[in-house]
């Protein structure tokens, strides 16, 4: 089995990557999307979005990351998908599962999966522009508001030569409440070749247990319950127990390290916050410190809290 973290944009940005693969157990990170418009973007824009392309793109544990992409223009994407591999992706994603409504109204992510047309256009011409060598991945939704097209949208993706599919089980309006209908993805499988990765609702050994049987994949791509139980990939993978407590804490110290000496220094208090309410999913603890910290603004501050035994 190969577990993938996936991206999540305004969340798991280069320095929680670095931190979750430091805890390991990631065969593969997607980075957070580039929107591309209608330009081929500055090499500035990568390196903002996917830093560790200034080390052969792999975090400083040597996890590989590749870039992911979000646009409807088939030239633009194609153009910037070649830009990413000759600045060091290991190969390309491209999103078509964004549920954000400012990408939606702009036609982009979930949006494209009304028309599964585009995506074939979109993913035929990201195929044709980066080397063969070199993997070009998609990420889907099972549709906008139902999952009738979901076979039809896999198997454009698969015509237009992807080498991998990662499925989102939901539609876009159903955004991340549960459940996640993994047996739709099983029904992709039995329409297309194309290897798959599971994805949504996995926050346990028992959750991926039950979306292996249900979907079928052995690869699954963790998401929001990688930020629940920092060590969720080993979890899955039926080698450790969720970490405790005083080693989430001390995580989130080492967290704090990484932030307040990045660019997004001025956003610590906020993604700290964020990353509490995550945590709070399985830790109680974390909840109580969420109460500590909400009203917090300092940075010296909250990392006093934090570094309380």
């Amino acid at each position: 089995m190969r577990v993938i973290l996936a991206p999540m944009e305004g969340v798991a940005d280069a320095p929680m990557r670095a931190l979750l693969t430091s805890v390991g157990g990631y065969d593969l990170v997607v980075s957070e999307f580039i929107r591309v418009v209608d330009q081929l973007l500055p090499e500035k824009v990568f390196f903002r979005l996917c830093a560790e392309l200034k080390y052969q793109c792999h975090t400083p544990t040597g996890t590989p990351v590749r870039l992911q992409l979000l646009g409807q223009h088939p030239n633009w994407m194609a153009e910037n998908a070649l830009r990413a591999i000759e600045l060091g992706s290991h190969g390309v994603d491209i999103n078509y599962g964004c549920p954000a409504p400012m990408v939606n109204r702009s036609n982009g992510g979930a949006a494209l999966l009304k028309e599964p047309e585009t995506i074939y256009q979109v993913t035929k011409a990201v195929r044709e522009a980066v080397p063969q060598n070199k993997p070009v991945s998609a990420k889907i939704r099972l549709g906008w508001d139902d999952k009738s097209r979901c076979i039809e949208i896999a198997q454009a993706i698969e015509s237009a030569g992807a080498t991998e599919l990662t499925v989102h089980a939901r539609t876009k309006e159903e955004a991340y409440r549960p459940p996640a209908h993994w047996q739709y993805i099983s029904k992709i499988k039995q329409h297309t070749k194309l290897p798959i990765i599971a994805n949504g609702e996995v926050w346990s050994r028992e959750d991926y247990l039950k979306c292996q049987q249900a979907s079928g994949c052995d690869d699954v791509m963790l998401g929001r319950g990688a930020l629940t139980v920092p060590n969720l990939a080993h979890v899955v993978r039926g080698q450790q127990q969720a970490m405790s407590w005083p080693e989430v804490k001390a995580l989130l110290v080492h967290y704090s390290d990484f932030e307040i000496v990045s660019e997004k220094q001025k956003y610590y208090p906020a993604r700290i916050k964020q990353w509490l309410r995550f945590i709070s999913r399985h830790y109680p603890e974390a909840e109580q410190l969420f109460l500590q910290v909400r009203v917090l603004k300092d940075t010296d501050q909250i990392l006093s809290l934090l570094q309380e035994s």
